[in-house]
């Protein structure tokens, strides 16, 4: 009940700072807008709320920027911000390391490398309305998550050292693979390097309607492990004694995430980082408990990204920065202060 109670309270403040920075974020951009015009014109496709609203005063060109253009992308990097954040919150907490992530570990890196075959050599097929972009993605974040994962374990444990550093040799070698099939795909530079730059500039409702209800359906799978996920936190052999098939949760776990990696590189390609910062801020209020950790944590992903990507492209208006750059800026401070705490457990 407890727990329950301070999940509650920490994610519905949360819901709270990201409704606010909904309507901000759709109110400036090239085209700036009242808060309160932005706010009627969001409200006017609410059902139950939309009754009270008319926008016949309002100006189509501002509807069509708001509703056709902010929204998709606005809602877009919402559930990326989720699903990279959520996974970092499982990475974290079945390799019991707070430097884990889907960035740092290659994960994104091997989506990006899949979405980039899909992209250029399998436009064609296509599985349940979902891209070939996706499908490779998916397939890239996997393996390479179970790459990482085998390389990094010693006599059954996980190195913290051979985790980070396959995580990098594996992201160096993928991108130096990209590189050269950019060298005979020319044509296709600017798709290629969408997904090395990380961006949401073609976000659209298509993309929001075929992310967001993967992302919610691994949400809610995964949450159900979060228990044992506590549980293995404390070591593999405590959590085998209490009854945790630690095998078989943590291939589960493993999956979940990457499938949830998969699902935002797909569409924003690699943002780094907010698998990092996310999950280690919420970690700090709210503790280590994953049942609280694992939902707050999700919300403030999407505000964080939501954050970023409105500084990416207002910041220098009408030029974007592709939010990926914003991340990184952000991140690898951060990356560096958390490397240089532990140093002493590496070295």
């Amino acid at each position: 009940m407890i727990t329950f109670n301070k999940t509650f309270k920490y994610s519905l403040l949360l819901i709270v700072v990201l409704i606010l920075l909904i309507i901000v974020a759709a109110s400036i951009g090239s085209a700036n807008l009242s808060v309160k015009d932005t706010a009627i014109i969001i409200g006017s496709y609410i059902p139950g709320i939309n009754y009270f609203i008319n926008t016949d005063e309002m100006s189509p060109q501002n509807v069509i920027i708001i509703s056709q253009i902010r929204l998709p992308r606005i809602f877009v990097a919402i559930f990326v911000g989720i699903a990279l954040a959520s996974a970092g919150v499982i990475y974290q907490g079945i390799f019991r390391n707070p430097m884990a992530d889907p960035y740092i570990i290659g994960v994104s890196a091997g989506a990006a490398f899949g979405a980039t075959i899909g992209l250029l050599f399998a436009t064609g097929i296509r599985w349940a309305n979902i891209s070939s972009t996706s499908i490779f993605a998916f397939i890239g974040a996997i393996g390479t998550t179970f790459l990482v994962y085998n390389i990094s374990r010693v006599r059954g444990k996980t190195s913290v050292v051979t985790l980070l550093l396959s995580g990098v040799a594996l992201s160096a070698l993928l991108g130096s693979i990209n590189s050269f099939i950019l060298i005979f795909q020319a044509r296709d530079l600017a798709k290629v390097i969408f997904w090395l730059m990380g961006g949401l500039t073609s976000a659209s409702w298509q993309q929001f309607f075929t992310i967001s209800p993967i992302v919610i359906i691994l949400l809610a799978i995964s949450s159900y492990y979060m228990k044992d996920l506590n549980l293995i936190s404390l070591g593999d052999e405590r959590a085998s004694q209490l009854g945790v098939h630690i095998d078989m949760v943590k291939i589960i776990l493993l999956v979940l995430a990457s499938l949830m990696a998969a699902a935002a590189v797909s569409v924003s390609g690699i943002i780094g980082f907010v698998g990092l910062i996310t999950p280690h801020i919420l970690r700090i209020i709210v503790g280590p408990d994953h049942k609280i950790l694992y939902p707050t944590s999700a919300i403030a992903g999407g505000v964080v990204l939501l954050m970023s990507d409105t500084i990416a492209r207002t910041i220098l208006s009408p030029r974007e920065i592709p939010v990926g750059i914003i991340t990184s800026i952000i991140g690898v401070p951060f990356f560096l202060y958390l490397l240089i705490r532990s140093k002493k457990q590496i070295f």
